[in-house]
């Protein structure tokens, strides 16, 4: 049930549970509705490993864009944002370097309602495009409208390729976009691993897949090493999101069933 007093933008289902509002509740965030929570509470009581993954997850991304533009990346290519919540990717960019450029891709329409909402009074050069992440040309194409696709890009697939199954080709689609940048640009992948805690991790497998109406795949290390063939990985590899290079102080790792990486692509892209 929907408390009386929660209210949305019209058009946007608050009674049924949504996968975009569900993370951003996993990540502390206020977009999400009473249904959104309840189905979040019940996935974690199913997998308790999916709040400290997402959360793991989203360092992740925070460290890997702070190393990209501590590299001298100035722009960057976030596909399936989800909704904008805290320490957003323009955020930790342009904290390094005020000049740099984001673009967001997504999907989901109710994720475009919110981001058009939330990032309306930014002044930051950032733009958002609605689109799949099959569909290459369109990205890149949106994409060059703020970004120049001839100066080194930071592409970000951060959890999202498990959203693609293999008969779609999430590798073949990693490469397309790759194509289209020049030698220094740089990659950073997160992917559920399957062989993290094996039981816990297929059963977020199939929980995710419930809620988000549509089959997930997580893969394993050496699925998700895969994406990377042809580039430059770098130290310390593909390795639990929670393990790549993290912050001096930060506490144990724990198993959080997330791998995660970042490549380089060198002058001559070999594979």
């Amino acid at each position: 049930m929907v408390g009386e007093d929660e209210t949305a933008p019209a058009g946007i289902d608050i009674t049924t549970p949504h996968i975009a509002r569900i993370y951003d509740y996993w990540l502390g965030g206020k977009d999400n509705y009473e249904s959104d929570r309840n189905a979040a509470e019940q996935v974690m009581a199913a997998t308790p490993t999916i709040k400290p993954g997402v959360t793991a997850n989203r360092a992740f991304l925070s460290r890997a864009v702070r190393f990209m533009a501590g590299r001298g990346i100035t722009q960057f290519l976030d596909i399936g944002t989800g909704i904008p919540t805290a320490d957003n990717t323009h955020l930790v960019a342009q904290a390094v370097n005020p000049d740099c450029r984001v673009v967001y891709v997504d999907n989901d329409p109710i994720v475009l309602v919110h981001a058009r909402a939330l990032l309306s009074g930014v002044s930051a050069p950032t733009a958002f495009i609605d689109a799949d992440l099959r569909d290459t040309g369109l990205i890149l194409k949106g994409a060059s409208g703020l970004l120049d696709l001839n100066r080194p890009v930071g592409l970000l697939l951060i959890a999202i390729l498990h959203c693609v199954p293999d008969e779609d080709e999430p590798g073949e689609i990693v490469r397309e976009l790759m194509d289209a940048f020049p030698p220094g640009s740089l990659l950073a992948i997160t992917h559920p691993g399957i062989d993290q805690l094996p039981e816990q991790m297929e059963a977020a497998e199939k929980a995710l897949t419930k809620a988000m109406g549509y089959r997930v795949t997580f893969r394993t290390h050496e699925g998700v090493s895969r994406f990377f063939d042809g580039f430059d990985l770098l130290d310390p590899g593909v390795v639990p999101v929670q393990d790549w290079r993290p912050e001096p102080g930060a506490p144990p790792s724990l198993t959080t069933g997330m791998w995660g990486g970042v490549a380089s692509k060198p002058s001559l892209r070999r594979g």
